[in-house]
């Protein structure tokens, strides 16, 4: 022990045993430990139920287990903006429609909104919008890995938004395919190059923006120019709202292990 300051703590610490401190300081210190461990459990949430949402780091974000195709069991658990598929017990043709959509949410998921004040937004102002996320995904199943971007013509919807779906189709597995038909290839947009699909159901449209190189995280992602561009197009109106952000997975079959390990979204200020 030829350190000086390893014999100052020796000493201090002989010296606090003599008093009886030294008990007290070491069972003050565990405590301080399983107190910051059971603070970091405390932070997970369970959802089991179909519709089950809780929020996800804050009110920043919320989280939804979404189980809306199927009555398959489903539960994921939820952290500071990050959400792990627990169990999913699917089934679902990849032809069809997917058994659930587990995702975080920044703004309005139906009536029910994070505590942000930049979303929603008019799409004639919309600022720059840009979203990191980092996926883990399971080599097994039916699924894909996916943005959903919507759009409402009034700031809040009650039910499912009246505008349009505006779909960013990362990654995917098993054999599926966005809904509707092809009508660009190669666009490039933040980027990356995609192929763009459209699908029309009832009152809204279903624009999916399917990139031709997959992945399984993105940085900077330009919501922002993808809104523009499908604008453009005449298939976003400017006087709609953009009401949320939605990162997740759709899952036709399994599923269980994806997980997404960190999400964001930045919003800059409202410009013409």
């Amino acid at each position: 022990m030829n350190s000086p300051h390893a014999q100052i703590a020796f000493r201090a610490a002989i010296a606090l045993a003599a008093v009886g401190l030294g008990g007290a300081l070491l069972a003050a210190l565990v405590g301080v430990v399983l107190s910051a461990a059971g603070s970091s459990e405390a932070a997970t949430t369970r959802l089991c139920g179909k519709a089950d949402t809780a929020p996800a780091g804050g009110r920043d974000y919320l989280a939804q287990n979404n189980v809306w195709g199927a009555d398959t069991p489903q539960c994921v658990s939820v952290g500071d903006q990050s959400l792990t598929v627990e169990s999913a017990g699917h089934t679902r043709p990849p032809e069809g429609a997917p058994a659930a959509s587990p995702s975080l949410v920044r703004g309005c998921h139906w009536e029910e909104c994070t505590d942000v004040g930049d979303l929603p937004v008019q799409v004639s102002v919309l600022p720059a919008l840009t979203s990191d996320l980092v996926t883990r995904q399971v080599d097994s199943g039916i699924f894909n890995a996916a943005y959903v971007v919507w759009f409402h013509s009034g700031p809040v919807a009650t039910g499912t938004p009246d505008g349009a779906e505006l779909v960013i189709w990362m990654r995917s597995r098993g054999g599926i395919r966005p809904g509707g038909s092809v009508v660009a290839e190669n666009v490039e947009i933040s980027g990356a190059r995609w192929n763009v699909w459209l699908a029309r159901e009832r009152d809204r449209v279903r624009i999916t923006y399917e990139r031709v190189v997959e992945v399984t995280a993105v940085s900077g992602l330009d919501i922002r120019a993808f809104t523009v561009d499908s604008t453009r197009r005449g298939l976003v109106d400017p006087r709609w709202y953009l009401v949320a952000v939605e990162a997740g997975f759709n899952l036709w079959r399994g599923g269980a292990g994806n997980a997404i390990e960190s999400f964001s979204v930045s919003v800059g200020d409202r410009t013409p």
